[in-house]
C-alpha cells in the first residue's frame, strides 16, 4: 500500500510544488508585512521599547501602498540629491542678497549722518 506524501516535492516537472521563485514572485506581488515590538521592563519601569516594522514588497506595489521615501533620499536618487542641492542654492543666495542689503543700508548710514552734519555745520555757520 502506497501513502501519498505528506508533503509535494517542490521539483516535480508536473508544478505540484511551488519553488522558491514562485513563492519570491508571489511576496513581491502581494507585498508582507511583518511587524513587532520589543520591550524591556524592570520592576514595572519600562526601560527600552524597540519597534520593528519591515515591509518586503516590489517597487510598484509600494508605490502603491504609498511608500516612496527612496525617492526623496539624497543618498539614493540623483533626483533627490539636485532637488536638495537647489534648495541649497535658493538658501545661500537669500543669505547673501539679505547680507548685502544690511551691509549697503550700513554704508548708506554713516553716509547721510555725515550729510546731515555738513548740513548742520553749514546751517550754523550761516546763523553767525
Amino acid at each position: 500500500m502506497a501513502t501519498p506524501a505528506r508533503f509535494p516535492d517542490a521539483y516535480q516537472p508536473d508544478g505540484g510544488g511551488a519553488n522558491l521563485a514562485d513563492i519570491l514572485e508571489r511576496v513581491l506581488d502581494k507585498g508582507i508585512v511583518i511587524a513587532g515590538d520589543i520591550r524591556i521592563n524592570l520592576l514595572d519601569i519600562e526601560l527600552l521599547t524597540i519597534k520593528l516594522r519591515l515591509v518586503v514588497a516590489s517597487i510598484d506595489k509600494a508605490k502603491e501602498m504609498g511608500i516612496d521615501w527612496w525617492e526623496d533620499d539624497p543618498s539614493l536618487s540623483t533626483g533627490a540629491r539636485r532637488r536638495e542641492l537647489a534648495r541649497e542654492n535658493d538658501e545661500l543666495k537669500a543669505r547673501v542678497a539679505a547680507l548685502e542689503a544690511s551691509r549697503a543700508a550700513e554704508e548708506a548710514t554713516p553716509a547721510a549722518r555725515r550729510e546731515a552734519v555738513t548740513a548742520e555745520e553749514s546751517k550754523d555757520g550761516e546763523d553767525r
